[in-house]
């Protein structure tokens, strides 16, 4: 895990370990809200690299896509393909996406 990644899980600690059940409801709503819209940049964030790997010529592999960034093959291809969450937005079997 990189350093930033710990320092972030370590304040994340440091929250739930708050002792004052109405201040740590109080922070952890903040975080939340404030998660909503990160997230949503971070997504495009990394779709961007993935997306600039895949252009170069030749397209970096999604295996080694996967392996630069820790994640499965099938991640990388959701990712590219503008896929997030657990399933719920990707097309059927058989159905056209529109794009």
């Amino acid at each position: 895990m990189t350093e930033e990644a710990q320092r972030v899980i370590d304040a994340m600690d440091a929250v739930e370990a708050m002792t004052d059940p109405l201040e740590r409801a109080k922070v952890i709503g903040e975080l939340m809200a404030d998660q909503a819209e990160r997230g949503k940049r971070w997504r495009e964030m990394r779709r961007q690299v993935v997306l600039d790997m895949r252009a170069r010529h030749p397209p970096v592999s999604y295996r080694k896509i996967a392996e630069a960034l820790g994640i499965a093959l099938a991640t990388v291809q959701d990712i590219e393909r503008g896929y997030t969450g657990s399933g719920k937005r990707r097309p059927r079997a058989g159905e056209q996406q529109d794009g």
